[in-house]
């Protein structure tokens, strides 16, 4: 009997230890992953949903891409650290980022467009900004390799599945990778607070551009600021200080994709 069919229980052995890194979790974020083709181990899920409809995709997925599905009990995912799982829960290999030179080398037609994660620490917004970075056809995703979330099971789950289908590169300083892309003939645009920041909407998007997102809290850094070509700014109307950075990067990467759009 081949145990590594769909549907087959895993015999007896030791536990493993988790690379929570590893992991993809809940149904979206899995069936993102299998049709981005991303290399899954297996595929756990609850027993309680062999049979549910909303598993059928998730399930055929996982078959046509021969990635092994094991159906387990509950206590089965009391070991995981995440609420949302949906008790599914997959094993993946370490991401595969792409090189800052792999970026530079994508065409795209209308003018590249990045997103560049400025120690941007909180998994949540990082995956939220993935998500928008893939929604509005970024080209690629720039993070820094410490000091910042990098792609791990709860950037994935918050990612929606954009991790699967957008380039992402780490770099090991950000403000080095920009002087690189302007090289390459990108403009960096940072996304600041500060006066001598003009409306977004007045700025310039339709060229190669890098669109840079600072930290939450501290925005961009100062070395970070000076490899700029201009900034940009989104204006409030109430009280609070300042906006998400997930929700900014969301505005600045739409604007840039209508203009473009309107050429």
């Amino acid at each position: 009997m081949d145990r590594r069919r769909l549907g087959s229980r895993r015999p007896p052995h030791r536990k493993e230890s988790l690379d929570l890194d590893d992991i993809v979790y809940g149904v979206h974020a899995v069936e993102e992953a299998l049709a981005g083709k991303e290399e899954l181990k297996r595929i756990h899920v609850g027993d309680e949903r062999k049979r549910d409809p909303a598993l059928r995709k998730l399930l055929d997925g996982a078959r046509e891409a021969a990635v092994p599905v094991r159906f387990e009990n509950r206590s089965f995912f009391a070991q995981f650290p995440y609420r949302a799982h949906q008790s599914v829960v997959a094993f993946g290999t370490p991401f595969d980022y792409v090189t800052l030179e792999e970026t530079l080398n994508l065409k795209a037609p209308g003018g590249r467009l990045y997103v560049v994660l400025d120690h941007i620490t909180d998994p949540h917004n990082a995956g939220a900004i993935l998500r928008s970075a893939e929604c509005a056809g970024a080209t690629a995703a720039i993070m820094p390799e410490r000091r910042a979330a990098g792609v791990n099971a709860t950037v994935r789950k918050s990612a929606a599945g954009a991790t699967a289908h957008v380039p992402i590169a780490r770099v090991a300083n950000v403000a080095g990778a920009l002087r690189t892309m302007k090289k390459a003939g990108v403009w960096i645009a940072g996304s600041a607070l500060s006066e001598d920041a003009q409306d977004y909407a007045a700025a310039d998007f339709r060229r190669d551009v890098a669109i840079v997102i600072g930290a939450e809290g501290t925005g961009i850094s100062q070395v970070v600021r000076k490899e700029c070509d201009y900034l940009v700014r989104i204006p409030h109307y109430g009280r609070i200080e300042s906006l998400n950075a997930s929700v900014a990067a969301g505005i600045l990467l739409f604007e840039a994709r209508r203009q473009r759009a309107e050429g």
